[in-house]
């Protein structure tokens, strides 16, 4: 912009518009003199904003509208930036996903299981909730699925299923599928995990410790030992005999801002009655605002036009426009330095850091995972096969585990396959999901989703195995790309799952996507390593097996020492002689083998 051009801006407050050469908005803004403040913009080192380098550098066109005083400006900028959605301009919109724990209750057999919903929920049945942290909520759908008998298959499994699967066998199950209870006697099981979820829980501990007594009475001490440790994690999911936050003060609410990069995150503490009774929290990316703006535009959004309000906000920083931002939400806007209010603002701080981690996480992509693909649970533990084989030798498979994301190195398992002798993956899959659940039913270690390698024909391999140990609560799919290989771009994948008839294709910037093949290919990385370790260590015994007199014993002391068959085709006679266990028949033998 012309010097010239920015003395025509009037001295008065106001609100200014910034244009690009279309037209376009690209920034509101709110000045008590616009003239000074829009100058700052276009003198270097003046707005230390890393934005503004690149906001002034396309502006063509200021337009102003001046006004009587700072709450007219603060009103008229919050209703423009609503209205035009600037590019640079901070507009908290409320796409946050919330997690609830749902009941269906009107179903002849109701099952527990995780939503996610935007705004209300959406479906019949009740609904627990909403939980902020996805962790807390998994949490405690696992300690239910463990304390109450309630199926966990999908309806499909449940109406063709002809025998009870593990979880019947392991009490973690009534059965209804293959009539192992009464109607009666399931609803029972309903009614003490709704009692539980809406509060009631000390009849359950109650219940639970005269269990554990009886176990403990008929030596019964593994069964008693299990009682107390799920005794202890009720108590800490609950929070029984924790002090609960309290306030002396005010109805208010207490914010905190946490931000790395663009990343925002404001985290809501509700304290009523001087009780801490709720949360909340709202993510937003912002390239351009400085911690000032956000909190006005926030206040200003999350305030205006409700009904109930606290009496007061506590806030971590001083607003230069405190008292008109007063004037108008009818908010006091108070920043502690010291005593009680002061540690409610840390606990926030507190709140927001974990929460932004939390946000950041897999949590949100495991969950996507779940709503994309249509499994019965959230996929906390993954297993991914893959085998591996070069012109039919050395056939090998692995298994990696997955845990909440991410790479769980002590659940690696290597095969060796022993009853496929030819390049055929339909047998080799089939032997090691054999082999693997076979095992994995025993020890009561099954995931909660598989992921193989390849297309609809792996997957019904999986299908068949899983059908043949009963395994009904493991979630299955397939990922693959176009003719199985792995040259082509993202476009190409697709991911299959048992009860649709047409594969999945998701763009190649989906979350979902991103982590199922980061999945796949560690599983393919780890069984091409172990082929060619096997393959390597095969060629080398083979030719050392050719040397006359040197059996397993003197062919791993030569390796050892030379590292590899060409070092010991190039050492000399006088340092094979240095080692010893070899004998002078030995030295010519390989001195022999040396000139072949």
């Amino acid at each position: 912009m012309k010097s010239s051009e920015l003395k025509k801006i009037p001295r008065e407050p106001g609100v200014y518009m910034m244009k690009d050469k279309k037209g376009e908005i690209l920034y509101v803004g709110k000045a008590k003199e616009l003239q000074k403040r829009v100058k700052q913009y276009f003198i270097p080192g003046r707005d230390g904003r890393m934005m503004v380098p690149f906001l002034s550098a396309q502006v063509i066109e200021i337009e102003t509208i001046v006004t009587f005083s700072e709450v007219e400006a603060l009103l008229l900028e919050n209703t423009l930036i609503k209205r035009h959605q600037p590019k640079y301009n901070v507009l908290l919109k409320d796409d946050k996903t919330f997690i609830s724990i749902t009941i269906n209750h009107r179903h002849k057999w109701p099952m527990i299981k995780l939503m996610r919903y935007r705004g209300k929920p959406d479906g019949a049945g009740l609904h627990f909730g909403p939980y902020t942290s996805v962790f807390a909520a998994r949490q405690t759908l696992d300690l239910m699925t463990r304390t109450f008998q309630l199926r966990q298959c999908s309806d499909r499994e449940l109406s063709s299923r002809k025998r009870p699967c593990l979880l019947y066998s392991i009490k973690r199950c009534l059965a209804p599928c293959v009539g192992k209870c009464t109607e009666e006697e399931y609803d029972q099981e309903v009614k003490r995990a709704i009692d539980f979820l809406k509060g009631n829980d000390k009849a359950l501990i109650r219940e639970l410790k005269k269990e554990m007594a009886d176990a403990s009475a008929k030596m019964e001490y593994e069964r008693a030992a299990a009682l107390h440790k799920t005794i202890d994690q009720i108590e800490h999911v609950t929070g029984r005999g924790r002090s609960t936050v309290r306030s002396s003060g005010k109805d208010c609410d207490v914010f905190a801002l946490y931000h790395e990069g663009k990343h925002h995150l404001i985290v809501q503490l509700i304290f009523r009655g001087g009780s801490l009774i709720g949360a909340d929290h709202f993510k937003f990316v912002d390239l351009a605002s400085s911690d000032q703006e956000i909190w006005e535009s926030f206040l200003l959004q999350h305030y205006q036009g409700r009904a109930k309000l606290p009496i007061e906000a506590l806030l971590p920083i001083k607003l230069e426009q405190r008292e008109a931002l007063e004037e108008i939400v009818a908010v006091k806007i108070v920043t502690p330095k010291r005593g009680e209010k002061y540690r409610l603002l840390k606990l926030a701080e507190k709140n927001a850091k974990s929460l932004f981690s939390e946000e950041l996480s897999r949590e949100e992509l495991l969950l996507d995972l779940q709503e994309t693909c249509g499994l019965d649970r959230c996929p906390v533990r993954i297993e991914c096969f893959d085998a591996s084989n070069i012109s039919g030798s050395d056939l090998v498979a692995c298994m990696v585990g997955f845990t909440d994301g991410k790479r769980d190195r002590e659940r690696t398992r290597l095969f060796i396959i022993k009853d496929v002798h030819k390049p055929d993956d339909y047998g080799a899959l089939r032997e090691v999901l054999t082999r693997h659940y076979t095992k994995a039913k025993e020890r009561d270690a099954l995931p909660d989703l598989t992921l193989v390698d390849g297309g609809r024909g792996q997957l019904n391999v999986a299908l068949e195995v899983f059908r043949d140990l009963e395994i009904a609560s493991v979630d299955l799919i397939s990922l693959a790309k176009e003719e199985g290989r792995h040259d082509k771009g993202l476009n190409f994948e697709k991911i299959f799952t048992p009860h649709r008839r047409d594969p999945i294709f998701l763009s190649p910037r989906s979350s979902t996507l991103f982590i199922l093949q980061q999945i796949r290919d560690e599983a393919h990385r780890v069984a091409i390593t172990f082929h060619r370790k096997r393959r390597s260590r095969r060629i080398i015994k083979t030719q050392l097996e050719g040397i006359p007199g040197i059996g397993p014993k003197k062919r791993t002391l030569l390796l050892k020492h030379f590292g590899s068959v060409k070092q010991i085709k190039r050492a000399a006679r006088k340092e094979l002689a240095e080692l010893k266990g070899l004998s002078k028949r030995d030295l010519d033998a390989i001195e022999k083998f040396q000139q072949e």
